[in-house]
């Protein structure tokens, strides 16, 4: 019997490995061989889940009733809660029948896309983007089409450059504000206007809003949600990952129409079924509980954004943009390729983030992860001493900029 090439299907055989997580893990497997690394790839706050909900979670632990089955939808008081929050918070009403509780955000990304599209439907994606997205899309049988915006545009792509990659096989547009990875942010203006605009075209929204509580210099987040044309073809992504240090526990959801939502349970039914249910006990604790540990995360992060922003403008060949929202610095790095490091010349930011990770013992993404090369994600969700050590080696690596 002769077996095929490939074990793998196509299908998945084709997913690309997470590039953050990749950058990740090889940071940590360095750290476990005795090297000093210091790791700016993953997305991770760096604080403990506060007391409150951890408490939530304990006691949730000891009650039977927790120990069952649960409606794969969620818990009917969790999904409750999300809909008052996502009313107060992006001005969208919702019941609680159109929410979905999912087991982290990363499952109502890959939920949301397969319950939309079908094969060769496009999607307009605004670059940088969160590399999960063109994969989730993919496996749906749905295509990427980039829009791309760059540095001079602060990262945020126009109505104008989104109709003229838009088709007659456009069925979404995917949009996030705040940004993973550039901490850009859209103003209520410029929300409106891209919200309005693919109202009139008949295009689902996609909205992932995952950052939303994390933005800064007084810059409002403004849900695309609240575009009253929208009502109907708006899908709200979020969780309780970012904002309340909750990485681990995957707890995630999407909100939207109920003919959508309804879908979307049918696959997790089958898929996952219900999120464990300390988890959710957890999540509620975390929405209806007290937002000063919230609040006190990011003002840390507050900090050491300004403070990444000044040092990386230090280093030679670097463009550092100030983030308004998420915690991530995307560093314009086209000005230091093509100049030697280390005995070699790098000309992409991957061969650059490679140089950085061997010869500094840092580790970066690279710009490839998230859509062209010539930049760097760097995550500020980490603790002050290694922020700075880590940006002083890079410094240290590349030299410092001519003032």
């Amino acid at each position: 019997m002769t077996l095929p090439a490939s074990r793998v299907s196509q299908r998945i055989g084709s997913i690309a490995e997470s590039a953050t997580m990749a950058v990740d893990a090889k940071a940590k497997a360095l750290k476990a061989a005795g090297e000093d690394v210091v790791g700016f790839g993953a997305g991770e706050p760096d604080f403990p889940t506060p007391e409150h909900i951890v408490a939530a979670a304990a006691e949730a632990a000891a009650d039977p009733k927790n120990h069952k089955y649960t409606p794969a939808a969620g818990l009917p008081e969790l999904r409750e809660a999300i809909a008052e929050k996502t009313a107060r918070d992006s001005h969208y009403q919702a019941e609680a029948s159109q929410v979905l509780v999912t087991n982290g955000g990363k499952q109502a990304v890959y939920t949301a896309f397969a319950t939309l599209l079908d094969p060769g439907d496009e999607v307009l994606v605004p670059a940088p983007y969160w590399t999960t997205y063109p994969e989730a899309i993919k496996l749906a049988g749905g295509i990427t089409r980039e829009v791309f915006a760059g540095p001079e545009q602060g990262y945020k792509v126009t109505v104008e450059q989104l109709e003229a990659t838009r088709t007659e096989k456009t069925k979404v547009l995917v949009f996030v504000s705040p940004s993973n990875p550039t901490g850009a942010v859209y103003s209520p203006e410029e929300t409106q206007a891209i919200g309005r605009w693919a109202a009139e075209q008949g295009l689902w929204v996609i909205t992932d809003e995952i950052y939303e509580k994390l933005t800064y210099d007084d810059v409002p987040f403004t849900s695309i949600a609240s575009v009253k044309e929208l009502a109907e073809q708006v899908v709200i992504l979020s969780g309780v990952a970012k904002s309340f240090a909750m990485t681990g526990w995957r707890v995630g959801w999407m909100v939207g129409p109920a003919d959508v939502v309804k879908a979307a349970t049918t696959l997790q039914t089958h898929l996952t079924s219900n999120v464990a249910n300390v988890c959710q006990r957890a999540a509620l604790a975390a929405l209806t509980g007290p937002t000063e540990p919230v609040e006190a995360m990011r003002e840390a992060f507050d900090r050491r954004r300004r403070d990444i922003v000044e040092r990386l403008n230090r280093v030679a060949g670097f463009q550092t943009p100030v983030p308004q929202g998420a915690f991530y610095a995307y560093v314009d790095v086209r000005e230091a390729l093509g100049r030697p490091v280390a005995g070699s010349t790098p000309t992409t930011s991957a061969q650059l983030a490679e140089l950085i990770l061997e010869h500094a013992k840092v580790a970066v993404v690279p710009g490839e992860a998230f859509g062209p090369s010539g930049y760097l994600r760097l995550s500020y969700a980490l603790g002050d001493e290694d922020l700075a050590q880590g940006i002083q080696r890079i410094e240290d690596l590349l030299g410092t900029k001519q003032q």
